[in-house]
């Protein structure tokens, strides 16, 4: 015979909730989730117009006819005149200058990225001498002024002045912001991987061209859009250090629009949008890269 124990604390009742509870909780998170960030579009709607104002006021002026522009300089245009696009290209030559800006910007914009992944990396790892002076000189290079006369010595006594090849390495020179977005960005990568290189017997320079150039791949990207925004952009160094015109870059032939007692403003509005749209179209597939970059250096 087998006694049967009952547990003596009573059990607590369960209170059972009401139909139209459950109901309310599927109804609240769907709510939730259609809950649309109206501020942020908001803002986002006003930073478009910002940047995309100056350049719809650039094709509205490029549109018009030269009488028109005098007439009325900021209205709307009434009578689209498209031949100011093939007008301005003739005029400014560009067919000439374009290829001219394409070699130096590759060029330029690939010289700026190798030296960039050479300066930051051991400053970024603290494997230089006052690594953190460094950083703070790479601040101080973005506020100094363009040293114009010292530069133009120095392709004149090495017997690169008016020449392409002098021109692209002095541009190619200018790194900018360059080093202090791949410094942050390697600061991300973990330094336990330089020391399994080191112990594999990697060598320095094969480890920061097989290793680190591919970990830093965004970031790079990002150095050399900049670079190359800069040099196609450039315009100053041009007419300083090239004397011969088929050296030209594509800039420079919108001083073809300069008159001596007035300026052409739809001709030079028209050029102004021809210079400028490749940087325009190529921003637009690369955008991504340029985000990833400074993203990831942010972060590091």
């Amino acid at each position: 015979m087998t006694a049967t124990t009952t547990d003596p604390t009573p059990s607590a009742p369960v209170e059972a909730l009401p139909p139209e509870a459950g109901a309310r909780r599927p109804a609240e998170q769907r709510r939730r989730r259609r809950r649309v960030p109206i501020g942020a579009y908001i803002c986002a709607l006003i930073l478009m117009i910002v940047f995309l104002f100056p350049l719809l006021y650039l094709l509205n002026t490029a549109l018009k006819s030269q009488a028109e522009f005098v007439a009325d300089p900021v209205g709307i245009v009434s009578d689209p005149q498209w031949g100011n696009f093939a007008t301005a290209w003739e005029k400014g030559d560009f067919g000439a200058y374009i290829l001219n800006s394409v070699l130096y910007t590759a060029a330029g914009s690939a010289i700026g990225t190798l030296l960039t992944l050479v300066l930051s990396f051991p400053v970024a790892r603290g494997y230089v001498r006052g690594a953190k002076y460094w950083s703070v000189v790479f601040v101080l290079v973005l506020f100094l002024p363009n040293a114009l006369i010292t530069q133009f010595q120095l392709l004149l006594r090495l017997g690169l002045y008016d020449t392409q090849l002098g021109y692209i390495l002095l541009v190619g020179v200018g790194v900018g912001v360059g080093p202090l977005l791949l410094s942050g960005f390697v600061k991300s990568i973990p330094r336990e991987l330089d020391e399994a290189a080191a112990m594999d017997g990697v060598g320095y320079w094969r480890y920061l061209f097989t290793f680190i150039l591919p970990l830093a791949r965004p970031a790079l990207v990002t150095v050399f859009i900049l670079q190359a925004v800069w040099i196609w952009n450039e315009i100053i160094l041009a007419t300083v250090l090239l004397a011969d015109p088929t050296k030209f870059p594509v800039t420079v032939g919108l001083y073809a629009f300069k008159g001596t007692y007035g300026n052409q403003w739809p001709l030079l509005a028209a050029a102004t949008f021809i210079v400028a749209a490749p940087l325009i179209v190529g921003y637009i597939f690369i955008q991504r890269y340029l985000v990833n970059g400074v993203v990831g250096a942010v972060k590091g």
